[in-house]
């Protein structure tokens, strides 16, 4: 794994890497109203998309991909609070697939650390220790989500 964390804009880091797939996390509602998840919506219209998967698919913890986005489900309504294990649980998922189907680059913001309150330390030592046997790229950009 090649691991990399970086204060810049997550949506102009994709816009100048487009090979790389965007990973976030959602609840299984799908409302996406607010933190980054808005510009998720705003940039790619996530929303629709996501409601048309039947909701038993979209049952937390799972993966659902949209073109190039990973929308990590970690918790049932928008308002409620992810589990450190819903979260990594999707974490795995994602590991899992992206092996898969051979992705090899993934760029995120510090998941679960905005509005869902988790601690990063905590979230990013789990990322590194879930794909550090792989050959996948990791993009941490933040910058105004925390």
């Amino acid at each position: 794994m090649k691991y990399t964390i970086q204060k810049y804009d997550l949506f102009k880091f994709y816009k100048e890497n487009p090979d790389y797939f965007l990973v976030h996390c959602i609840a299984t509602d799908c409302a996406l109203g607010a933190g980054i998840a808005v510009e998720f919506e705003k940039k790619f219209k996530l929303r629709e998309i996501l409601k048309k998967f039947s909701f038993e698919q979209r049952l937390h913890p799972t993966i659902i991909l949209v073109g190039q986005v990973f929308n990590l489900i970690t918790k049932e309504k928008s308002y409620l609070k992810p589990s450190y294990t819903s979260l990594f649980k999707t974490l795995n998922m994602l590991k899992d697939f992206s092996l898969k189907k051979n992705i090899k680059k993934l760029a995120m913001p510090k998941i679960g650390c905005g509005l869902d309150c988790l601690f990063w330390d905590c979230v990013e030592e789990e990322i590194k220790n879930i794909f550090r046997t792989t050959d996948i790229e990791i993009v941490v950009c933040y910058n105004g989500y925390p």
